[in-house]
């Protein structure tokens, strides 16, 4: 019989858990497509929470500090090398190939700005070190057809579908029942300049508010604004623990508004398809994540109060925050997730593009 290629992906976790979760993701799309799956990770620790069930064809693999070769004894390197996020693959993995010439990627991180197509799948030779003479790929990840693509799972719309809002709130870690009108929103972000303001101004709401805040930073921004407390006015918090990736899956399609950061959560608030507002991971030497954020807002063709409402959340532009115009807000949303699910995902490409470099 056959045996299914083996991919052997590298993930160095720098912060924020962003690293491990896209590249978990990445992991068990390829398994879900028929690949076997070899995920080298320098901190695993936080896939015990965001992936505590595994995935079928995937192992997970400590990449120590010197390499390991050892961990290669049963079986040598795979025909396909993905290192995400410009991460550098051991010597001594790379040397252990022997004749072998892999399909080799470097994974880039997701932008929407136009520069994005002319680099994407561009090839890059080796110069040195026990890869000379190999040649990588750099794949960009993106929105349209010209780019890598995003990570989608082959289940996503079947498991939206048969998600019951009502049952996720009543029995979601606590949550208590919805008051009549409530308005429902996640919090996942750094430390937006904007905050404080958002969170006084749904203590003075004539709507109802409850703000679900995720662990971590998230948490610790709350905490930190003036007159934080459990309830507030119109306002009622609820702190959530650590979630799993299904788990934060159905906390976005469970609330009426999503705030997300960085790049994973972004993604899973575009398959959501409800309003959301993202704050790119800040770069305050040079705000180049401002130049990030024009470029999504330019590909939604989001309406002038999402702009600005983005813009000023995210401090590259001062002012009040607009109103929340969720009925508008989410028609974008819901436009451009359909323009998405009519491309293939990052994992199919990166499958097709390794059979075409293959066969090169």
């Amino acid at each position: 019989m056959h045996q299914a290629p083996l991919w052997d992906v590298f993930c160095c976790v720098i912060d924020n858990w962003g690293d491990a979760g896209v590249s978990w993701r990445l992991a068990c799309a390829l398994a879900a497509h028929g690949q076997r799956v070899r995920l080298w990770i320098d901190d695993a620790a936080p896939l015990a929470w965001m992936a505590p069930q595994g995935a079928a064809g995937v192992q997970v693999r400590r990449w120590a500090q010197p390499f390991d070769v050892q961990a290669l004894a049963h079986e040598p390197p795979g025909g396909v090398w993905v290192q995400m996020f410009g991460c550098e693959l051991p010597e001594e993995f790379i040397a252990a190939r022997g004749a072998r010439e892999p399909v080799w990627f470097n994974l880039e991180y997701l932008s929407a700005e136009p520069w994005v197509e002319r680099q994407h799948a561009l090839p890059s030779p080796v110069m040195h070190g026990a890869g000379q003479g190999l040649v990588r790929c750099f794949f960009f990840p993106g929105f349209t057809p010209a780019t890598g693509g995003l990570l989608r799972e082959k289940n996503l719309l079947a498991r939206q579908a048969a998600f019951d809002r009502a049952a996720w709130l009543a029995a979601a870690h606590g949550v208590a029942p919805p008051r009549e009108g409530e308005l429902f929103a996640s919090l996942f972000c750094y430390e937006p300049p904007a905050l404080a303001a958002q969170l006084a101004a749904w203590q003075r709401s004539a709507q109802p508010v409850r703000l679900l805040v995720a662990a971590g930073r998230a948490a610790a921004a709350v905490h930190a604004c003036p007159g934080c407390a459990v309830q507030h006015g119109a306002l009622r918090l609820h702190f959530l623990p650590q979630l799993a990736q299904d788990e934060y899956d159905e906390l976005l399609w469970a609330c009426d508004v999503n705030f997300v950061r960085g790049e994973d959560s972004l993604t899973r608030a575009l398959w959501a398809g409800q309003p959301f507002i993202w704050q790119p991971y800040p770069q305050p030497e040079d705000n180049a994540h401002h130049a990030k954020l024009d470029a999504l807002l330019e590909w939604l063709q989001a309406p002038l109060a999402l702009r600005r409402f983005m813009r000023v959340w995210c401090g590259a532009e001062e002012g009040t925050l607009p109103a929340m115009t969720l009925e508008e807000w989410g028609a974008c949303v819901r436009a451009a997730r359909e323009r998405l699910l009519a491309q293939s995902s990052l994992a199919e490409r990166l499958l097709a593009h390794a059979v075409q470099l293959h066969a090169g």
